[in-house]
């Protein structure tokens, strides 16, 4: 955000081009990690974030004064305040960067792994497509359906999620950058929010846009609850999965049976040979972290007061913790359990017949 801001300002003419270019290098540093001790800050702070934006400005501009002087720190040439948030305010940088984060981990790590998901449990159900097994309604014997089939509908779930996602993308990419403090602009260059949208869209290789009221930009954070509630719904359907699978694998000898989970460990520290599904039970504990998330973030993006929704925090904190645990989830669902499940034919055949 601080790079793409740098950007826009020396290409408004408004930043020069010495000290735009030290804030330029000092921001890649703090994107690729180096200055990364730098930020303690924890997301229990102002609702606006106001202090995390002051320490990214104070840092960026103590690197920049280094890089033009020799020593690190101090207010010249490069002011934290007037140059480094030229143009800006907490209240349109922080959900700038809210909104980028966000986009950036859906694209690069959500995505890929329900798409990676989505296929597996396609392949799984083309592969049991002719194995008949009992149906079940109620918990109790109803009329038969293909294994194939009942994976099928996992599949499908999965499917209409990543339809979901995409279709929360479009808010998640309009950029509150340029708003200042109330919405406004007051203080900004004309032309600096279309401007700085196309830098960070050049930045990412994402389609980022300036948003087209900066006052609903900043005052509420509608656009985080919505991708939150797609993940809430996300997190139901992964919950729903990795139940069926673990009743279908409970056993040995007493449980249903149907299918084998892989032996990933021992289950038992008192009891030899027990297995347990232990990546259906990360999943659905991943589920309900997910579920209260959007519980916080629910009442977080309730409370926008006036011009400016206070809560900035702990809804990003949320929605992050919640893209990144459902994309880790789904992957380690996918390499350590849904791909080495196989069917139980035996007992398949002996329930069908005994049913």
């Amino acid at each position: 955000q601080k790079k793409a801001a740098a950007l826009s300002n020396i290409a408004l003419q408004v930043l020069d081009a010495k000290n735009g270019g030290a804030i330029v290098q000092a921001a890649d540093e703090v994107i690729d990690g180096t200055l990364g001790d730098q930020f303690p800050l924890s997301v229990w702070q102002t609702g606006s974030g106001t202090q995390t934006n002051m320490n990214a400005n104070e840092v960026i501009a103590g690197r920049a004064n280094e890089i033009l002087s020799g020593t690190r720190g101090g207010k010249t040439p490069v002011h934290p305040n007037d140059h480094v948030n030229m143009g800006q305010s907490s209240n349109d940088s922080f959900p700038t960067v809210m909104h980028i984060a966000a986009a950036e981990s859906v694209y690069h790590d959500l995505l890929p792994s329900l798409e990676m998901l989505q296929a597996t449990l396609q392949k799984k159900s083309q592969e049991f497509n002719n194995i008949v097994k009992n149906g079940r309604t109620h918990l109790q014997d109803a009329t038969p359906l293909t294994l194939g089939q009942e994976f099928s509908g996992y599949a499908a779930q999965i499917g209409y999620a990543i339809e979901r996602v995409k279709a929360a993308l479009p808010r998640t990419m309009m950029l509150a950058q340029g708003g200042t403090a109330v919405g406004t602009g007051i203080n900004c260059k004309i032309g600096f929010a279309e401007r700085f949208a196309e830098e960070v869209s050049s930045i990412t290789g994402l389609p980022f846009i300036t948003a087209p009221n900066k006052f609903e930009a900043l005052a509420t954070h509608d656009a985080l609850v919505e991708l939150s509630g797609v993940l809430n719904v996300l997190a139901v359907s992964l919950m729903k999965i990795a139940n069926d699978i673990r009743l279908m694998g409970s056993g040995p000898r007493s449980g249903i049976g149907e299918l084998l989970l892989p032996e990933n460990e021992p289950g038992s520290s008192i009891m030899p040979g027990k297995v347990n599904p232990t990546q259906c039970e990360a999943m659905t504990m991943v589920c309900a972290q997910v579920m209260g998330n959007h519980v916080a973030v629910t009442i977080g993006g309730s409370n926008g007061h006036f011009e400016l929704n206070v809560f900035k925090p702990v809804i990003i904190y949320n929605v992050l913790q919640s893209i990144q645990l459902l994309a880790d989830a789904c992957r380690s669902f996918t390499d350590r359990c849904l791909v080495g499940i196989e069917p139980n034919h035996e007992r398949i055949r002996y329930l069908m017949e005994n049913s």
